[in-house]
């Protein structure tokens, strides 16, 4: 009995040693009284550069349409069919109202002609080489190529009837 009553007491030494190893070995961070100034570094803040798109209701853009005139109302079969156009190949970059990748649809026709839309719906590697305006939204939106999805007349026609209707 007196050598399991040793043996026990062994043991209990031994994990009351290796519980006050294990509680003084925590990484408790000590606080410092009085006055301790931490440097941290600051990120470098990126100054924004702002660039100007100018409203240009002349340019007509560089491509196949030379001339368009809308009618006075809006063609609602053809603003639908654009709008199913608009859903299926253009809002991966653009939404009707708010800036994504690319600008924002509503209200494009108090910046930008008829003309100059549906050139840059159907021909936007060569308007973003040769056109001014087109540049400048591209240098405006991170320098995001807008991507020539071989839209065809009829087609940009209907994209550009539902853009009247944003």
């Amino acid at each position: 009995m007196k050598l399991k009553k040793q043996f026990f007491m062994k043991y209990v030494w031994i994990l009351a040693l290796v519980f006050v190893f294990v509680g003084c070995g925590e990484n408790k961070k000590e606080e410092k009284k009085g006055f301790s100034y931490e440097r941290t570094k600051k990120k470098e803040e990126k100054k924004e550069e702002t660039i100007e798109v100018p409203v240009d209701l002349n340019n007509k853009g560089v491509g196949p349409i030379k001339e368009l005139s809308f009618p006075e109302t809006i063609d609602t079969d053809l603003a639908d069919k654009g709008k199913v156009l608009f859903m299926e190949k253009c809002t991966a970059c653009h939404l009707p109202n708010k800036k994504l990748v690319g600008p924002p649809m509503q209200g494009v026709y108090k910046q930008r002609s008829p003309e100059w839309v549906m050139n840059m719906i159907m021909n936007p590697i060569e308007m973003l080489k040769k056109d001014s305006i087109a540049q400048a939204l591209q240098k405006q939106y991170n320098n995001a190529v807008m991507i020539d999805q071989r839209i065809g007349e009829e087609d940009a026609r209907a994209l550009a009837e539902y853009l009247r209707t944003l």
